[in-house]
């Protein structure tokens, strides 16, 4: 059986030949323009070339997100009319499913990416302010700090004239060597209390380097470093947001219900990757009695993880959904439903392999790593149950 994104698998039933759904037609339907999916296909076989070797060093994917930026991906969730591919978000989240099975790294740098665009993307749509999708369709990426800055963020700043200065440490930042602009936010002491101030700062500013501190497990050619706030002066103009901190605020349910789909789809296509080559080693035992039960195990929590994604995919509603508290709690209870049965997946793939999915040759060991790395985005799932939990009792997550 074929789990991959292209995959088409047949069973005979009598005379009749039933066809198994596809990851795409199961996420996209019918209504996919099938463009940016075929141009994933195309580039997966080189990604994977170079996966092992950068998985091995540590090394950041550069040329591979110079290739996806050669081939319009880092730029297909911009509007048409922004200049962009004008992708829905849906093929998005499949297309990030399919460069997984390339290079987890890949796929994984690029949804932290796209994450942020669809941000914009969800305000464009609401005739909101969106000055970033200007820059990512001439070739600008963008680089979150998101998973560290949270509800208190961290650093320190100084009001002056025109601005701030800042000085802070930002880490994990996927995609940092190859950043043109942090999507960052920091804390402010002020008159009014302590405060949470996003802003957007290009890595050329300034004051801005990367540590090299990521060295990992998992996804380890993510390029996931620290990025270096040192006396960096932040306009005005480049702010987008002073909030409370320490306190709930509607962006991050917007924050959530468009990164959390586009996150997990690069776990899904992990997991596809792991299921398609455990059964390909598991081949030559497959009249032993464990075999069959053993990956009919693994492709029931491979169902549970794409079925979970799909219904965080539909729920986002190519980028149309209320950012509501609601909304934020169920996608997260998904993202920690998804990250179990993706990494349920990949340890079912490690058995059914008889072993050889223990070896670092295999193709196995390596994707067992990356799939780990689910359980890390926010929230953790302790975290996310004490949020999800709060939100059902009536009261504020935090």
């Amino acid at each position: 059986m074929d789990w991959s994104p292209a995959g088409r698998s047949r069973i005979l039933t009598g005379m009749t030949i039933m066809e198994i759904p596809t990851t795409h037609a199961h996420w996209t339907g019918a209504d996919s323009s099938g463009h940016w999916i075929l141009t994933a296909e195309q580039l997966t076989p080189t990604l994977r070339d170079g996966a092992v070797e950068a998985d091995a060093n540590g090394a950041y994917v550069a040329e591979q997100i110079a290739e996806l930026r050669r081939n319009g991906l880092t730029a297909m969730l911009v509007p048409d009319a922004s200049g962009g591919g004008g992708a829905s978000f849906r093929d998005t989240c499949a297309v990030l499913a399919d460069l997984a099975h390339g290079c987890p790294s890949t796929s994984l740098t690029l949804s932290m990416h796209s994450h942020l665009v669809a941000a914009q993307v969800w305000r464009h749509l609401r005739d909101l302010p969106a000055p970033a999708l200007a820059k990512v369709a001439g070739g600008a990426v963008l680089v979150s700090t998101g998973a560290s800055d949270w509800m208190e963020s961290n650093g320190s700043s100084t009001r002056v004239d025109g601005g701030y200065r800042v000085t802070a440490r930002k880490s994990p930042a996927s995609g940092a060597p190859g950043g043109d602009v942090v999507v960052t936010s920091f804390r402010h002491d002020g008159p009014d209390g302590a405060q949470v101030v996003h802003a957007s700062v290009p890595f050329a500013a300034p004051g801005v380097s990367i540590e090299q501190t990521w060295d990992t497990m998992g996804m380890r050619a993510t390029g996931s470093e620290t990025v270096v706030f040192d006396d960096v002066f932040v306009p005005d103009a480049a702010v987008a947001l002073v909030r409370p901190a320490g306190q709930w605020h509607p962006v991050w349910a917007t924050v959530l219900g468009v990164a959390l789909p586009l996150i997990m789809s690069t776990y899904v296509g992990v997991a596809e990757a792991a299921a398609n080559r455990a059964v390909e080693l598991a081949r030559p035992r497959a009249e032993r009695p464990d075999v069959a039960p053993l990956i009919g195990r693994m492709g029931n929590r491979l169902t549970v993880a794409r079925d979970t994604v799909r219904a965080m995919i539909d729920a986002a509603d190519d980028l149309r959904f209320d950012n509501t508290l609601d909304h934020a709690s169920l996608s997260l209870t998904r993202k920690t439903n998804a990250a179990e049965a993706v990494v349920d997946v990949v340890r079912l793939a490690m058995e059914v392999s008889g072993g050889h999915g223990f070896g670092r040759g295999s193709g196995i060991e390596r994707l067992f790593r990356d799939a780990h790395g689910a359980a890390y985005h926010p929230l953790p799932a302790a975290q996310q149950e004490l949020f999800s939990g709060r939100v059902a009792l009536g009261m504020l997550p935090f």
